[in-house]
Order: structure tokens, then sequence, then C-alpha cells
């Protein structure tokens, strides 16, 4: 199966054509850089996506509080991740960059606050 991607690991934009055998790549051309073929690789064989979302707190000054994975975590586990987002609830105050995770979901990536929430 022949796909075409753009690569978003430099300012170039370079678009890729990548031959793929189901889940294994076999060749990836067009790129301007060694990032494009090692971007290509990692899309077709084993994407990982940063996760962004928000958890609930309670009696800090606001209701929600923006999170970010660490580091990328694969793709297919983002559903569960989100479910396990859903149940945590932050009670104390933070600063930008507490772990209020740590290891999630045993991944390998700990759950950061994005911005500091005091007391109410």
């Amino acid at each position: 199966m022949t796909r075409t991607m753009t690569c978003i690991e430099c300012p170039q934009g370079c678009q890729l054509t990548v031959e793929a055998q189901g889940a294994r790549v076999i060749s990836v051309a067009g790129q301007k850089c060694k990032c494009g073929d090692k971007y290509a690789r990692q899309e077709i064989e084993a994407p990982l996506r940063t996760l962004t979302t928000s958890v609930l707190t309670r009696g800090l000054e606001l209701k929600m509080l923006p999170v970010r994975s660490s580091k990328p975590i694969p793709k297919e586990k983002l559903f569960e991740a989100m479910d396990a987002v859903k149940r945590i609830v932050v009670t104390s105050p933070v600063k930008a960059g507490t772990v209020v995770a740590p290891d999630f979901l045993g991944l390998g990536a700990d759950l950061v606050a994005c911005r500091a929430l005091n007391k109410l």
C-alpha cells in the first residue's frame, strides 16, 4: 500500500510517499532531511501522540486543570488514557509542571499540570 503524508518534524513540511506492507514500512521517499524517514516509520509502525486534556479539581480557583503527558504515548492507548483521566481529581494547589499522575497507565509518561492553581 502506498500512502502520502506531510512530515511535521521540521518547518519544510515535506510530502512523503510511504510504501508499506501492513504496519511495516518498506520505503520512504520525498524527505529533504533524515527526520522525514524517521517520522514516516514511527507514524506507520507505532504512532505516538502527546495527550493534552483537563482534569477535575475541588477547592481550587478553577474547576478544571489543563494537563499533558510528559512524553508521547501510543496512539492506541488514548481512549484508555481518557477513561483514566475522568477519574482524576486534583484537590491540592499545583504549580505548572507539577506531576499530577506519575507513570500514567504504566506508559512511562507522567501527567503534568500545564498551569498553576491555588486554593479558593
